[in-house]
């Protein structure tokens, strides 16, 4: 038996090491593929958030610069007194500096009255109203963005701006067909501030680039985010700003190493990107070679997608990779397969022993010894090991378990006895008592009521009137704690209680200067309860909360759903009592629910409101906890549960 078992060891971890070995030289090259594309996307995804960044950086900049022009009092003059000239300084040297390729100022219908752009005689053109002006005289408010401007309003603005917009399309492997007519619009960054004169507008402060053949966000790009690095004399990342689906500031390059203006994205991107608004990460061929890409949509000032950024590094250099990988690959998955095989045989050999111990160890406690002999001092260090010493702890931890609540059963037994002991003699004392103190509590209202008393035999009958009456107070508690009353349960809403009590104590609270707050918790469900017992419960925990905490202190409640420890992990719902006082000295906790115990000065508390409390929740399957710490205050919590039958 031992040998036949131990030449099927052999033989499976045999099998096992070679079809693993072949295998995984089938596979490998697959996931080695698939982890070094998936890297690779990951890397130009998050190229293309820095990429959104240094273009969303660029239109800060064009912001910043309307902002502080739209404040400059030398601007505010010239235009209140009409004075073009002056403006027209002070917007030139503005867009000289912060490199704006068009800027100016327009009448509240959105019609230029100072521009920095060169006056255009070409014949047919007109002035025509500026469209980001326009739309911030709608809005009445700044408006920043991406703005696709006409033909026709650059030639207005600038005959430059309009022949640098004019971009030949360019027919590429894989792209898009190509149209025969030119792509003249321009696709820019802009910007347009209002100009109020008595809160109404007046005109409009505008200015922004002209993204046509500007290869300075592009670029900036590939220095920042790719490092300008290069792979056999090509950069391995490139950007391109698309309108539509041409590439109208690129630094992808032609064959010919020129920059591939003109050309356009696959129809597939195109779908992906334009039409339905995803973000499209994926190997595509760009141009004339294949890049690991990722691509986004651009949107305008009103929402429609005019555009597209894309960023992507070369494909070959990650290929060159994965060979050389793959190389190195081949020959160690080979020698690990003739290490597996030695090694198997030797563990065959040491494995049986160890198990042949724990099945005797097996049959000692399978025979009622709970404590049979392991010998750990040659147990291997390996899962057979682990799985002896495993065993003979689960046999400790049984004994221990057994010993543990043995020993909890009799405090618990104890206990009880000694509460119900209590409870006996409470009620025997307080029966006996009452009687005789109704009788002097009666005949001294009665003396009360004479009207020939003296003032100072009064106050005496007054005095007594009060301590016998403190003395009832006592006695009530005495049977309240020894006599279960009987529970009258129904479905509690907690948060409704929790309100109608705190109602009940907070001019208390706002008078000794405490902010008591309440903290609901979400989808706490109901609880089925007394709910005069619970509150007054809560009113007592309350009540002791406050006279722990100093003025300027708070008192919290909070609830939450929370399983039991104690009780198999049964549902239920904690409400939590917390205050910013003294708290209880670690001696004291314990002794919190034991009868007559009190940390208040005498005459303050009978010390059985907590012990009556502590009965109220045991009897509807509850508990309750306390945590404090002193000079930082304390928590008491409920806790109930969410179904339970109470007797």
């Amino acid at each position: 038996m031992f040998y036949s078992t131990r030449l099927k060891i052999v033989a499976s971890f045999l099998a096992v090491s070679l079809i693993g070995g072949t295998v995984s030289l089938l596979v490998g090259t697959r996931l080695l593929y698939t982890a070094v594309f998936n890297e690779a996307r990951m890397r130009v995804s998050l190229d293309l958030n820095a990429a959104r960044e240094i273009y969303n950086n660029r239109l800060q900049g064009i912001k910043t610069t309307l902002s502080i022009l739209s404040q400059d009092p030398t601007i505010g003059k010239a235009f209140a007194a009409g004075e073009i000239p002056q403006l027209q300084a002070r917007l030139q040297a503005a867009g000289k500096a912060a490199e704006l390729d068009f800027a100016g100022i327009s009448d509240p219908r959105g019609f230029p009255i100072s521009k920095i752009g060169k006056a255009n005689s070409e014949a047919g053109v007109h002035p025509i109203s500026n469209p980001i002006a326009e739309l911030a005289l709608e809005r009445k408010t700044p408006v920043f963005g991406t703005v696709i401007l006409s033909p026709q309003y650059l030639k207005f603005e600038d005959a430059d701006l309009a022949a640098r917009a004019r971009i030949a399309p360019v027919s590429t492997p894989r792209s898009a067909p190509v149209s025969e007519k030119e792509e003249s619009p321009g696709m820019a960054l802009a910007g347009a501030v209002p100009i109020l004169k008595n809160g109404k507008p007046a005109g409009v402060l505008y200015g922004g680039i002209l993204l046509n053949r500007d290869a300075t966000i592009v670029d900036t790009i590939r220095d920042t985010v790719f490092h300008n690095e290069t792979y056999k004399g090509r950069n391995i990342g490139t950007a391109t700003i698309f309108f539509e689906e041409f590439r109208i500031s690129t630094n992808v390059l032609t064959p010919e190493g020129k920059r591939a203006l003109g050309t356009r994205i696959s129809a597939e991107v195109k779908t992906a990107v334009l039409d339905e608004g995803r973000k499209w990460t994926d190997r595509a061929f760009v141009v004339n070679d294949w890049y690991i890409t990722a691509y986004e949509p651009i949107e305008d000032l009103r929402g429609k997608r005019v555009g597209i950024l894309y960023v992507g590094v070369l494909e070959e250099k990650y290929n060159d990779i994965r060979r050389g990988a793959f190389r190195v690959f081949i020959p160690l998955t080979i020698a690990g397969m003739a290490f597996s095989v030695v090694l198997g045989l030797f563990l065959a050999s040491r494995i049986m022993r160890p198990v042949y111990q724990l099945i005797e160890a097996s049959k000692q406690v399978s025979a009622g010894n709970l404590n049979p002999e392991i010998d750990l001092r040659q147990a291997p260090k390996s899962e057979i090991g682990i799985l002896q010493k495993t065993f003979q702890e689960m046999l400790e931890s049984v004994r221990e378990r057994y010993r543990r609540q043995k020993a909890e059963s009799e405090i618990q037994l104890l206990q009880s006895e000694k509460q119900a002991s209590i409870g006996r003699l409470a009620a025997g004392v307080a029966h006996e008592i009452n009687n005789p103190l109704t009788g002097v509590l009666t005949f001294t209202h009665l003396l009360l009521r004479r009207k020939d008393l003296p003032e100072d035999i009064r106050k005496d009958l007054e005095t007594i009137a009060q301590a016998t009456d403190r003395v009832r107070k006592i006695i009530k508690g005495l049977l309240d704690f020894s006599r279960q009353t009987a529970l009258y349960p129904e479905s509690l809403n907690l948060h409704n209680l929790v309100r109608s009590t705190v109602a009940l104590v907070e001019n208390q609270a706002l008078v000794k200067g405490i902010l008591l707050k309440f903290e609901p918790g979400e989808n706490i469900p109901s609880v089925t309860a007394d709910s005069s017992q619970i509150q007054s419960v809560l009113m007592n925990i309350l009540l002791n909360a406050l006279d722990a905490t100093d003025p300027g202190g708070s008192v919290t409640i909070s609830s939450r759903l929370q399983s039991s420890s104690e009780k198999a992990g049964q549902k239920g719902v904690d409400l939590a009592v917390t205050d910013t006082g003294c708290g209880i000295p670690p001696d004291n906790i314990n002794k919190l629910f034991d009868p007559f115990f009190s940390t208040k000065e005498v005459g303050q508390g009978t010390g059985l409101g907590l012990s009556v409390s502590y009965g109220i929740i045991e009897r509807h399957g509850g508990t309750i906890r306390v945590q404090s710490e002193v000079g930082k205050g304390s928590t008491f919590t409920i806790w109930l549960p969410i179904e339970e039958k109470m007797g």
